[in-house]
């Protein structure tokens, strides 16, 4: 998979533009992500992100950072083996095109505020 532009609201990935948040696994594209607490990224937000297995997993919390990852999440990501890095969704495009050449990486990323 290739985030070939991101922008507030949208997002394009190998040609196919999202409006909503996505989870962007190897294999397949989650068009209708959506968090049960909407700006707060809670585990079970992750269940089928963790079922997957990923060494990595990347979260982009908006284009303004409003999308908050708390301690326990991140945590319990680790604690399942995940590496984890929470930034701007900008910021979370480019590290997901870079990391995914060599690791197993997925991508939850708010595309609004």
């Amino acid at each position: 998979m290739n985030i070939e532009h991101y922008s507030f609201g949208r997002i394009t990935i190998d040609g196919k533009a999202y409006t909503s948040d996505v989870i962007i696994y190897p294999d397949k594209i989650n068009a209708s992500w959506w968090r049960k607490a909407g700006h707060n990224l809670e585990v079970v937000d992750l269940i089928d992100v963790i079922s997957a297995k990923p060494e990595v997993l990347v979260i982009g919390t908006g284009a303004t950072g409003l999308m908050k990852v708390p301690n326990e999440t991140i945590s319990h990501l680790e604690s399942k083996g995940v590496e984890v890095h929470v930034t701007r969704t900008e910021k979370a495009v480019e590290l997901f095109n870079k990391l995914q050449k060599d690791k197993n990486v997925i991508a939850a990323l708010h595309l609004t505020c």
